[in-house]
Order: C-alpha cells, then structure tokens, then sequence
C-alpha cells in the first residue's frame, strides 16, 4: 500500500505544473466583469500586459494587475527567469463565495442582493 502511494506521489511531482503562477482569492468583484479584462491580456508579453492594464478604465484591472506583477516576481525570485521573457500563459478568474445580503423592499418584504466574490489565477511563461 505505502509502495503505490510513493509512486502516486512521484508521478504527481513529475507532472506538476513547473511555470511561474500567481493567485487572488477572495477578490470583491464579480467573475464576470474580470474575465473581461483577462480576455485582453491572454496570450500577450508581460510588459505588453501592463501596459494594457494601466491603460484600461475597467475595476477589474486594478487587482489583476497586481497578481500580474506577483506573477512576474514569483518568476523572477522563485524561478530565475527574466521579466523581458514572460508572456501571459493562462489566466482565468473562477467564482468564489458569494456574501448574500437583504435589501429591504415595500411592506415589509426583503430582495437578496449577491455580492459575488472571484479567485484570479496568472500563470506565465518563457517565450521559446
């Protein structure tokens, strides 16, 4: 038994995914209107990246372009690689939790408002 699960984990660490990646979890905006932005910037260098993300007047680019940078550095400390090298690999933006919250209505009922939550993912990689 203790043999398989060994081997389990060996293939497992084999096939892990080795690129540069940062995470946001919990962030107050909706996934919708964040994968909006991460349609733009899919498949573009770093620095083009940024600078689409300065550029763009939606909420969603703030906090994207943070995990972006965090990306960009986990790169650079973590995997020695150069940020001119970098390009956008994967990015997606999943749902997380939703707060559910009571907006009070006329005689006496109640709507519920959902405040929707995401979790950003960036992965990137070297351009060959």
């Amino acid at each position: 038994m203790a043999k398989n699960m060994r081997e389990k984990t060996a293939r497992i660490a084999e096939n892990k995914d080795r690129r540069p990646r940062a995470v946001a979890k919990h962030v107050r905006i909706s996934p919708y209107k964040v994968r909006v932005v991460l349609d733009i910037i899919r498949g573009k260098s770093y620095t083009q990246a940024v600078a689409i993300l300065e550029n763009t007047p939606k909420s969603a680019s703030d906090p994207i372009k943070k995990v972006l940078m965090s990306a960009a550095a986990n790169a650079e400390n973590n995997l020695g690689m150069s940020k001119d090298n970098l390009f956008v690999a994967a990015c997606y933006a999943d749902q997380g939790p939703t707060l559910k919250r009571v907006m009070p209505r006329a005689q006496g009922r109640a709507f519920r408002i959902l405040k929707r939550t995401s979790h950003i993912t960036i992965v990137l990689d070297a351009k060959a």
